[in-house]
């Protein structure tokens, strides 16, 4: 028995780009709705991205109304400066999506890998071209941050106990 069509919407946080994707899910089929990204201008004083940022995601949760939000946790190994820029717009993210869903989960890179592979050491263009497969497209979602966001809002579908992971 099929349930209900849920709206999911994956999210790849980022400061200069924040990727998303928005699929729907019956239990067992998935269909993409849309995606795309969010851009700031590099040069824009942090306080002015993080408000484009809010304002572009505040739109896409009213567009798109979704029953749940997936985010892709944040994994970094060298720039600190970088990790704080991009941790502040995941915050900015986070919030948009809290106020008008509260409904969120989150996953790990490797959990992301695992859910849309089955390997948790896949490559990009390995989780890439099954985002593809799974969703029958005929090219894979452009640019890569949105790709990354199908893909998390893939895995938060094939996650069997994802209810478990709700973290808000």
């Amino acid at each position: 028995m099929a349930l209900d069509k849920m709206t999911i919407m994956g999210i790849d946080p980022g400061l200069a780009i924040v990727g998303y994707g928005v699929i729907e899910y019956d239990g067992f089929h998935m269909e993409l709705i849309d995606y795309g990204a969010i851009y700031t201008p590099a040069k824009m004083w942090v306080p002015a991205r993080l408000d484009i940022i809010n304002d572009s995601m505040v739109k896409l949760m009213e567009k798109f109304k979704p029953d749940e939000v997936a985010f892709e946790e944040l994994f970094f190994q060298n720039n600190q400066k970088t990790a704080i820029d991009v941790a502040q717009a995941r915050g900015v993210c986070l919030m948009a999506a809290y106020k008008i869903n509260n409904k969120i989960f989150e996953y790990t890179p490797l959990q992301v890998k695992q859910g849309v592979t089955g390997y948790g050491r896949a490559d990009k263009k390995q989780v890439q071209n099954m985002v593809k497969a799974i969703l029958g497209l005929k090219e894979i979602p452009q640019p890569d941050d949105a790709a990354d966001a199908v893909a998390v809002a893939i895995c938060h579908a094939q996650t069997t106990n994802y209810r478990s992971l709700r973290k808000y």
